[in-house]
Order: structure tokens, then C-alpha cells, then sequence
């Protein structure tokens, strides 16, 4: 833990018709664009050191998610899947697209959705540990069902507000990795300071609150807009990547994904957790490259 962590890319308000949302961007150089999607509590932070890493090969642009990070609340207080993704839609529009997709957790959601309803926004698609529908009861897909909860929900979140920050992040962190000693002792210091940043916000809790409802409504989703349906009509060749020591998704569904994705390759990484692409930066792309080169291949 000896060399500094790089800095987190920097950021900038975009107005996109109706909303504002703030974005990281790596600086522009490769012509291919890729959009960067984050996890329930998450941010654009997030994939900073895989930007990083994929920096010769893409543009990278990370965008926090209406509420989330640096963006302000949704006028319309929308934090379903179905915002979160019309955001996303929104920035790729506002790039010029198609761009190479990446998603974690409900982000991968969320790109699931994007990639299935717009194909032609996308290149290709990596999904790290996607939060898609798995009804088996475990213990982190429960915790989220009880924060979504009518009204536990907000009062878990003002309950929470009175423990120390570094606390709660050591408890996320724990819960998302499967190793903590793979935290730079800088960026845990830089996560508490925006866990505090946040405790600041009037939106902060709603947003945590209102995206936990968001992707639980969707594990009870039926119909062609379920987002397994979805996966089943993903055109863009597609990177699923799952942590062996995953305690929020587990790894078991890489099966039911290399069954529904048309065109999928599956990767699992046998001491990763939650967050590979925080974790396990090079191997995520390492994978990646050979995705977006398959791409490549695939549109020409």
C-alpha cells in the first residue's frame, strides 16, 4: 500500500434536457467513448483506477447517478431504474454514441435495460456483479429489500446518520470487498470525507432510499420488462464478471447469465468481492480489452 492511489478524475455539471448530472471524464484522446455506471451508494469514484487503466484504449466517462455523488436530486424525484437509466441514455446522446457500457450492481441494471431498449447507444456491454433478479434468500439482497421498506426504510437512514462516518464506511466497505487490506489507506480517507459531504444533503437519503426501491421493484418485475427478458435481447457482445466472494450478488448467477445473454463471455475472479473493477482493477481490464478488441471485430 506504499504507492499512491492516482486521483479521482475530474468532474463537471452537464445539463441534459431536464436534468443536471455531474460527470468524470479520463482526457479525451482514444475516439471510442465508454460510459461508466455505478452501484446502489455508490458513485462516479468508483472507477476511477479502472478508467485509469483503460485509458489508452477509451475515453472514459463516469457519471454519478441522479442523487448520487455530486449530481442534485431528479426534478421529478425519480430514482426507478427506469430514471437512473433515461440518464444514462441521456449522457450517451449527449456523447455521440455508441460507447462501450460498463455497469456494477444496480448500475449493471441499469446498462442491462439501456443496452436491451437502445442497441444502437451500445458497443459492447461489462457488467460487474449486475444486480439482476435473484429471489434466493441471502443476507445482503435482504438488507436492501429492509432499507426499501415503506417508512424503515427513511428511519434506517436517520438512524444511521447518527453513527461516526468512519464506521459506516468501514461497514460498506466490508460488505463490498472481499479483502478491506486492498483499501488505500488514502481512499478510505476520502470516503469518509464524502460520507460527511453527503450527511450535509437534503436529497442524500431519499436518493439512497428511493434507488434501493428502485431495484427491489424490479426483482418482482413480470412481464417483457423484466430485466431478465431484457438480457435475453442484449445484441452487444457482452463481459459478465462476478466475484467469487461476493456477499451482495452471488456468483452462481454467471450460470443463469451465460444462459440468457446471446452473445456472453463469463469471468469470475476467485478472491474478488462486490467491486471487482475497486479491487481487482487489472484484471477487470484485462477482460475488458479483449471484449472491446471482440467489438471491434463485431462492427467492422
Amino acid at each position: 500500500m506504499g504507492v499512491e492511489p492516482i486521483p479521482d478524475w475530474p468532474g463537471e455539471l452537464i445539463e441534459l434536457g431536464n436534468t443536471r448530472i455531474h460527470v468524470r471524464s479520463t482526457p479525451r484522446g482514444p475516439a471510442e467513448a465508454a460510459v461508466f455506471v455505478h452501484g446502489l451508494a455508490g458513485s462516479a469514484t468508483n472507477w476511477t483506477d479502472l478508467m485509469g487503466e483503460l485509458a489508452g484504449e477509451v475515453t472514459g466517462w463516469a457519471l454519478d447517478l441522479p442523487g448520487a455523488g455530486y449530481s442534485p436530486a431528479p426534478a421529478d424525484g425519480d430514482y426507478s431504474v427506469d430514471g437512473h437509466a433515461r440518464a444514462v441514455i441521456a449522457l450517451i446522446e449527449h456523447l455521440g454514441g455508441p460507447v462501450h457500457l460498463f455497469g456494477n450492481s444496480l448500475g449493471g441494471a441499469v446498462s442491462v435495460r439501456v443496452a436491451a431498449t437502445r442497441p444502437e447507444l451500445v458497443r459492447s456491454l461489462v457488467l460487474v456483479s449486475p444486480a439482476l433478479p435473484d429471489l434466493l434468500p441471502r443476507y445482503g439482497p435482504a438488507r436492501v429489500a429492509v432499507s426499501a421498506a415503506p417508512r424503515l426504510g427513511e428511519w434506517a437512514v436517520r438512524r444511521l446518520s447518527t453513527v461516526p462516518a468512519e464506521r459506516r464506511v468501514q461497514a460498506t466497505l466490508g460488505m463490498c470487498y472481499a479483502d478491506l487490506r486492498r483499501v488505500h489507506p488514502e481512499r478510505l480517507r476520502l470516503a469518509v470525507e464524502e460520507v460527511r459531504r453527503r450527511d450535509a444533503l437534503t436529497h442524500a437519503g431519499q436518493a439512497l432510499v428511493g434507488s434501493a426501491r428502485g431495484i427491489v421493484g424490479e426483482y418482482f418485475r413480470t412481464g417483457p420488462e423484466n430485466l431478465w427478458r431484457q438480457a435475453a435481447r442484449v445484441t452487444a457482445p457482452t463481459l459478465v464478471i462476478h466475484g467469487r466472494r461476493d456477499r451482495l450478488v452471488d456468483a452462481r448467477m454467471a450460470t443463469r447469465a451465460g444462459r440468457t445473454f446471446p452473445d456472453v463471455r463469463l469471468v469470475t475472479i476467485r478472491h474478488a468481492g462486490h467491486v471487482a473493477q475497486m479491487e481487482f482493477p487489472e484484471i477487470v481490464a484485462r477482460e475488458a480489452r479483449r471484449l472491446l478488441a471482440e467489438a471491434r471485430v463485431h462492427a467492422g
